[in-house]
């Protein structure tokens, strides 16, 4: 990786003034917060393409598509907040172009949105934050087009899904966390689901073998149609157009629907334009500083070192989640406010399918065992600990806060128990995950 430590040395020592960030999602809301908190008195520009106001997304597969939620209640902050912040925000603006100096300044070109590609603004800067977030992966098969496919990205997105739910059958197409929380919602609205999944098992690239056979017991439970190695040959359409089925291994399952949710694809193009470096994301180090050294990027389209109190420096990462938007945006405000770094916490995630809730902390893909700690007196629940020469190192939990929040803890706070402990169910997790003072005061 280039020398990425040029944001605090020779040129740029400079404390900026003018700070443009490019979207206007959960990360780049806490940054603004974040750099505010930190005292930054200069001005910031927060630019998204969305005319909504940056908005809660976990929400979208779940509350909002059940309509239990408006568009509203949704957004990150009330709308005086920008205005009390003195935070500048502009919707409905893509950019376009932007012409980046040496010194770390420059000017960012935008369009409207639905006007094609004239520009009509710019906005001058002395600091650039890239936060482009990601978009759904495209799905090469014929019918992508037809009326009745869908995303779930946006909240334009789920409203165009809620409002087909009555319609008919939907075909989810890809098993992962947003198509599994849409689907248990939708069957919770009484409709019929179809999961497509095409590899072996569900969440195949989030969780561990005995996590995803958990979850699809879970979901046939309530009554969703999973269909694992299972691709999708075709969506089929009327002679209007519209979805009428998805033809897989020759035979047809009728749709009204088809939700595509095969996963995302961080959004470079901007990054790539500036010859910021990128694979499978922007490439950044701990902080959000770019390669180029004075760009920062933060949130879904960036890949980063491993974060955690074992900063893992050699092991790059992409995260999709509310919890890394807040730490990294967090962690990049400090670098431009002149502020130490400060340790990151080791990531976690979760994921409320129907009245499952799934919660990860930690991640996996250096672990050498895993133990599964179950309760046959709590069948709806489910604890697994994933050990690295001996140590926990990640874990998965299903309808077991408690237990998640003590092995978060353990994970942050370095806290050791073996296979062995964490195996035997006759012991609470919160005790054996104390710190070894306290277990030893408590045991004596």
């Amino acid at each position: 990786m280039p020398d990425l430590d040029r944001a605090r040395s020779g040129e740029h020592q400079t404390a900026p003034r003018a700070v443009v960030v490019v979207g206007a999602s959960h990360a780049a809301v806490q940054f603004a917060e974040s750099l505010r908190s930190n005292g930054f008195g200069g001005t910031v520009q927060l630019i998204g393409e969305e005319l909504h106001q940056p908005y809660n997304r976990p929400s979208l597969s779940k509350a909002y598509l059940k309509g239990e939620v408006t568009v509203e209640s949704l957004a990150l902050r009330g709308s005086n907040w920008y205005t009390d912040h003195s935070i500048d925000l502009t919707l409905g603006e893509r950019v376009v172009r932007i012409e980046h100096g040496k010194n770390g300044s420059g000017r960012v070109h935008t369009s409207k949105v639905h006007s094609g590609e004239n520009e009509v603004s710019s906005y001058v800067y002395d600091r650039l934050i890239l936060a482009t977030g990601a978009s759904p992966r495209k799905l090469n098969i014929a019918g992508t087009d037809a009326d009745g496919v869908v995303e779930l990205r946006s909240v334009d997105d789920a409203h165009s899904l809620r409002d087909r739910v009555a319609s008919g059958p939907v075909v989810v197409i890809g098993g992962g966390f947003i198509g599994l929380e849409a689907a248990a919602t939708i069957r919770s609205l009484g409709g019929t689901v179809t999961v497509l999944e095409a590899g072996p098992r569900l969440m195949g690239r989030a969780v561990g073998e005995a996590t995803a056979a958990f979850i699809l017991a879970a979901h046939r439970t309530m009554g969703v149609d999973v269909r694992l190695s299972t691709a999708p040959e075709a969506i089929l359409t009327d002679d209007h157009g519209a979805v009428r089925g998805v033809r897989v291994a020759g035979n047809d399952i009728a749709a009204s629907t088809v939700l595509i949710g095969v996963g995302v694809e961080p959004n470079i193009a901007l990054a790539e334009s500036l010859g910021l470096s990128c694979a499978a994301g922007i490439v950044v180090d701990h902080r959000g500083v770019t390669s180029e050294g004075t760009v920062l990027a933060i949130g879904d389209c960036t890949v980063q070192p491993h974060p955690g109190a074992d900063l893992d420096l050699e092991r790059s990462v992409r995260l999709e989640s509310v919890d890394n938007a807040v730490e990294q945006a967090a962690s990049a405000a400090r670098v431009v406010a002149g502020e130490p770094d400060s340790v990151r916490a080791v990531p976690w995630f979760w994921s409320d399918q129907g009245d499952w809730k799934l919660q990860i902390a930690g991640l996996t893909g250096t672990h050498d065992a895993v133990v599964v700690r179950s309760d046959p007196d709590r069948p709806r629940r489910l604890v697994v600990g994933y050990f690295t020469s001996g140590r926990l190192s990640a874990a998965e939990c299903v309808n077991a806060p408690a237990d998640f929040l003590a092995l978060r803890g353990a994970l942050n706070n370095g806290t050791l128990v073996t296979p062995e402990e964490f195996a035997d169910t006759s012991a609470p997790l919160k005790q054996l995950l104390k710190p070894q003072a306290s277990r030893a005061s408590a045991t004596a």
